[in-house]
């Protein structure tokens, strides 16, 4: 196996995304296997290689990580994108914690049924708009500054980047009224590393489909 970390999930978005997305901001090339069957997910059990049973699973400096929240923390620490003190490192996580309730009903949407759809994306939407998107236009408007904590670039930025993106991408004007955060959006996505991210062929994965929505299914529904 070479130095680079190894990913093991499905071909698609889903739990493994944000970690793509850190490790790419981080600069860090990585490897990537894709579940496509429900006997490879199951050997990986029998083997005993996912601790509770679940992937994403992340190999990385001789560690078989799973829990996504671990996954992100360590990668974080390790290529400094987690503030320079506790305090920092407190508010990166309040926010991260924030931007992760909402893209917990973005990467579920898919899933629900068709008569639930335009529901459930008014609800992603009253969400952004009234509860999650002010509070991060707030912070960019009260500091002044290029990044949400300490004026350096962090976790919190990578995940905002993200969040933003997958809302646009169902709710093209949603940053209508967020002059912050457009700018916020420009700036990060000039970033070297992010930029490279959102190049055609990159790791970054499509919006999810049907096809996605089925192999998820015939791989961890039982």
């Amino acid at each position: 196996m070479s130095g680079k970390p190894r990913l093991t999930y499905c071909n698609g978005r889903g739990r493994m995304e944000p970690i793509r997305w850190l490790l790419a901001a981080a600069g860090v090339e990585f490897e990537e296997i894709f579940l496509e069957t429900r006997e490879q997910y199951e050997k990986l059990i029998k083997d005993g290689v996912l601790m509770f049973q679940q992937v994403p699973l992340v190999e990385i400096d001789g560690m078989k990580m799973v829990q996504t929240r671990a996954i992100l923390s360590y990668i974080a620490g390790k290529y400094n994108l987690y503030g320079k003190d506790l305090k920092e490192r407190a508010l990166i996580d309040m926010y991260v914690e924030g931007i992760t309730d909402l893209m917990q009903m973005i990467l579920m949407f898919p899933f629900s049924p068709p008569e639930a759809k335009e529901k459930n994306l008014d609800l992603i939407k009253e969400r952004a708009t009234n509860r999650y998107f002010p509070v991060f236009e707030k912070v960019l408007k009260q500091h002044g500054q290029d990044f949400l904590v300490g004026n350096k670039f962090s976790w919190a930025d990578v995940q905002l980047i993200e969040a933003i993106l997958a809302v646009e991408e169902k709710i093209p004007a949603v940053l209508l009224g967020f002059p912050q955060l457009q700018a916020f959006k420009i700036r990060m996505s000039n970033m070297p590393t992010i930029k490279k991210f959102l190049q055609p062929g990159s790791p970054r994965k499509p919006p999810p489909d049907e096809s996605y929505v089925e192999s998820v299914l015939k791989i961890f529904k039982k």
